[in-house]
């Protein structure tokens, strides 16, 4: 049986690789147009999963590549699964962990929540505090500003009583306008993930689900390895998922 597990396996990247050089590419021509890296390119074609990672990410990765050579993209992802099931081994090892010891894994699942809930708490918060000191803003900058134009005459304090319905109104009028806007981030699953905000990249890795991060610019561009994993929050709207389950998407943000 293991000798046609890995003649299957094989066909599978074989045909990858034998659609893509039918093209005349190489897999730096495919990284680009498709925004996989090459790695993970070569990996698919040499059927080295645990190169990639979690399933998840290589179903995502098999469909993308596989729509991109005209492939039949499901029928490759079902074949990967008949082959390589990795969710038996994963439950196996969660059933003896806590078989083993189940007082700990609850203990630990308790933290973990707590830690999850601190951190959105904190998020939140800074938001907040945040929105509330660029509100602020506008009003000191006026109390610090007024008694520069009196002083320069004679009677500071009096001419300033007696004009002090215009100046003060006037800058009341006009408070510091909020130049950047608030992007908000939250995996609902475990994903990669590339946050680049005004050109310049703020987070990039694998994160667990519960992570949650707030950004402000300008313009932004997210990139996500599971997309039905991570939620997007502009401007305070209602969080909204980037794409499917195990897809690779990337967005662009004006903030």
């Amino acid at each position: 049986m293991r000798p046609l597990r890995f003649a299957v396996m094989a066909a599978l990247g074989e045909e990858f690789r034998s659609a893509r050089e039918a093209r005349g590419l190489t897999l730096s021509d495919v990284a680009e147009q498709i925004h996989i890296r090459s790695v993970y390119l070569n990996a698919i074609e040499n059927e080295e999963w645990s190169a990639i990672g979690a399933p998840v990410y290589v179903r995502g990765f098999i469909r993308t590549y596989a729509r991109f050579l005209g492939l039949d993209a499901e029928d490759a992802v079902a074949r990967f699964n008949q082959t390589a099931p990795p969710e038996r081994t994963s439950a196996a090892t969660v059933v003896v962990a806590d078989d083993r010891d189940r007082s700990g894994l609850s203990i630990w699942a308790v933290l973990g929540t707590l830690v999850a809930v601190l951190l959105v708490v904190f998020v939140a918060y800074e938001y907040w505090q945040y929105a509330q000191g660029n509100g602020a803003k506008g009003p000191v900058a006026v109390a610090t500003a007024s008694p520069q134009p009196v002083g320069g005459s004679g009677g500071s304090q009096a001419p300033a009583a007696g004009s002090s319905g215009a100046p003060s109104a006037q800058p009341a009028a006009t408070p510091a306008p909020l130049v950047h806007h608030q992007l908000a981030i939250r995996l609902t699953q475990r994903s990669w993930l590339r946050v680049t905000v005004d050109g310049a990249t703020k987070l990039e890795g694998i994160f667990p689900a519960g992570t949650a991060r707030s950004f402000s610019g300008n313009v932004a561009d997210i990139r996500a390895g599971n997309a039905a994993g991570v939620t997007v929050a502009v401007n305070g709207r209602p969080p909204v998922p980037m794409g499917k389950e195990g897809d690779v998407v990337e967005q662009h943000y004006t903030l």
